[in-house]
């Protein structure tokens, strides 16, 4: 039986989404310590995760992500909490559902699934089929909280986005998928941006939306989206880039972006065929809210070249060996926050 659809529906109605920004930036800036788990705050400060998922919505956000990147046993290992899947993923759908519910208009809750952070056989112990469980798992809780969609992100491996989205619908989520291309214009095991749509369409419906997120930089991500809306222009795109472009100033990172910078990024976005528009590392409720109105006011442009995009928002920091306005050849040589 097909599953009910919210997220398919409201593209219906809106045809262009605004997604959030970052979930770890902003819990950063509310207290969150590095080495801790953001996912034990949905226990522990339920009413800060609350606040954020409310500001983004205050914002404009159409889709928010629940407080679970690293939800499966795999990360949650790490703290001790490998068997607390179930209840904290299901946890973190349902403060995020309560936000949702009681915005003045629809709001998605997307179940964020990260990597597990283990390498799939043969190049690590991880099997496909351990894979497709962690996520089953994970994506229960997700569920049983009232997710409306498994947002699976920030990936970098075929297999590992198949086993994510084999578990989306055995659970009897709908689902979409992201890679992260920060590794010479592919992702760290090597996935090309026009093949970003073929590699889980056999999976019960197909995903709801595929596409990129996190990367290196706003300029970067917007190339990469030239190359997935011309391998197949009819899909509907996500693109959720980091604020700019990253610096390490001392210990901390800081992130280049202005909400100007984001707005203009929304608006190249959009211009270049994406459909789920948002933030990733560094992207605040303000800059969101300079996306929304920058979406709200947009007037069609032509389809960017990588020159317009460096000229109005800066630099690759991928090496591109040649650009042809969107089916470019590049050179071939994390955690979301």
């Amino acid at each position: 039986m097909t599953a009910a659809n919210p997220l398919r529906d409201l593209l219906a109605e809106k045809g262009v989404l605004l997604a959030d920004g970052a979930t770890g930036t902003n819990l950063f800036a509310m207290g969150l310590e590095a080495g801790e788990a953001p996912e034990l705050w949905n226990e522990t400060h339920p009413e800060r995760i609350d606040k954020l998922h409310q500001d983004f919505v205050d914002a404009g956000a159409d889709i928010i992500l629940s407080n679970s990147f690293g939800g499966t046993r795999h990360r949650l290992k790490l703290h001790h909490a490998q068997d607390r899947v179930f209840d904290l993923n299901k946890r973190a759908a349902e403060i995020a559902r309560a936000v949702a519910d009681r915005a003045p208009r629809k709001v998605i809750v997307a179940g964020s699934v990260g990597p597990t952070g283990e390498l799939l056989v043969p190049l690590g112990a991880m099997t496909y089929e351990d894979a497709v469980a962690a996520f089953v798992e994970q994506m229960e809780g997700l569920k049983a909280g009232g997710a409306d969609v498994a947002w699976i992100e920030t990936m970098s491996s075929a297999d590992e986005i198949r086993a994510a989205a084999e578990a989306a619908t055995t659970v009897g989520l709908p689902y979409t998928y992201t890679g992260s291309f920060d590794t010479a214009g592919r992702t760290m095991m090597g996935v090309d941006p026009k093949d970003i749509h073929g590699i889980a369409k056999d999976m019960g419906d197909g995903p709801v939306a595929v596409g990129a997120n996190c990367g290196v930089g706003a300029s970067d991500i917007l190339s990469s989206l030239l190359d997935m809306t011309a391998a197949d222009p009819d899909a509907i795109t996500i693109v959720k880039g980091n604020c700019g472009i990253p610096e390490f100033r001392g210990a901390e990172i800081y992130y280049s972006g202005t909400p100007p910078l984001m707005a203009e990024y929304a608006r190249l976005a959009r211009d270049a065929g994406a459909r789920i528009i948002g933030g990733c590392c560094g992207t605040s409720c303000e800059h969101l809210a300079a996306m929304r109105h920058a979406l709200d006011d947009y007037t069609p442009r032509p389809r960017p070249t990588i020159e317009e995009i460096v000229e109005r928002i800066g630099p690759l920091r991928n090496k591109m060996a040649s650009e042809s306005g969107g089916d470019g050849t590049r050179d071939r040589r994390r955690r979301r926050t």
